[in-house]
């Protein structure tokens, strides 16, 4: 199972590279998880490419495309 290795810093600097691998992974489109999402794809791309997307809104994305966000303890 694919996960996100999750922390503030992660967030902020690879997220919208993150959702761009898992779209492509899973044969998804931006229009499909803005669809599913309510939102519109100039919405959630611009919150991507800002870095202002929240972490519920990027749990809701995992979810959506059939990935759970796992924390883990750096080693």
């Amino acid at each position: 199972m694919s996960s996100f290795k999750l922390n503030n810093k992660i967030i902020n600097m690879a997220i919208k590279e993150d959702v761009k691998v898992l779209l492509a992974q899973e044969n998804k489109t931006m229009t499909y998880v803005a669809q599913k999402t309510g939102s519109s794809v100039f919405n959630l791309s611009n919150k991507l490419r800002k870095k202002t997307i929240r972490f519920e809104e990027v749990r809701q994305i995992a979810d959506i495309l059939g990935y759970n966000i796992k924390f883990e303890k750096k080693s």
